[in-house]
């Protein structure tokens, strides 16, 4: 009977991407830690940086796979796709970024951008810059995500704030704001899902 690949061992999936004899070296060496894997203020030699593209590569695969889903379908029925494109896109970043993923009238998404990158603890978001690029996209409604370095997912006061600013700016060009999500580690905390919006 042949093992499906939701059964074999972080070794072994790993394996299947750089090889079976570098990926149980690799995964020591980081600690068997599959989120150190990716750790980009690690000290990098040539066979890390060899096995950090690789993954990468399959991540960026996973991840534009999920996006071209998204294209298709209303993403209000697909709300685990979205975080789990949210959690490839912005996991392991070690500043913060802030992403919009703009949707058609049938919330589909026609693009996702990074509009901002900021610091270990913040980014300066204008809302202006955000209504003129919906604008340019003729987005009818908006997600939004960033991420929090720190690992902790929780939304603070601030991101309320920079929430209500962004709705109320895209109120009055009839776009809607579907959602925010805060991705830390594994984790994303939905504004919807909270109450928040």
């Amino acid at each position: 009977m042949s093992r499906t690949i939701e059964g074999m061992s972080d070794v072994e999936v790993l394996g299947l991407i750089v090889g079976s004899a570098v990926a149980d070296w690799y995964l020591q060496e980081a600690g068997g830690s599959l989120s150190a894997l990716l750790d980009e203020a690690t000290d990098t030699g040539p066979t890390r940086q060899w096995v950090q593209s690789r993954v990468r590569a399959a991540a960026e695969l996973m991840r534009r796979s999920l996006l071209q889903t998204l294209g298709t379908r209303d993403v209000l029925t697909e709300p685990d796709r979205v975080r789990e494109f949210l959690l490839l896109t912005l996991s392991g970043r070690t500043r913060e970024v802030f992403v919009v993923i703009f949707m058609d009238a049938q919330n589909r998404v026609i693009a996702s951008e990074e509009l901002f990158q900021g610091t270990l603890t913040q980014t300066s978001v204008y809302p202006r810059e955000v209504v003129r690029r919906v604008l340019a996209l003729n987005a009818a409604s908006v997600i939004f995500a960033h991420n929090h370095p720190s690992g902790v997912a929780e939304p603070s006061h601030a991101d309320q704030a920079l929430t209500k600013a962004l709705k109320l700016a895209l109120a009055l060009v009839d776009v809607a704001v579907l959602d925010h999500f805060v991705v830390a580690g594994t984790g994303a905390v939905s504004f919807a899902e909270r109450g928040l919006l």
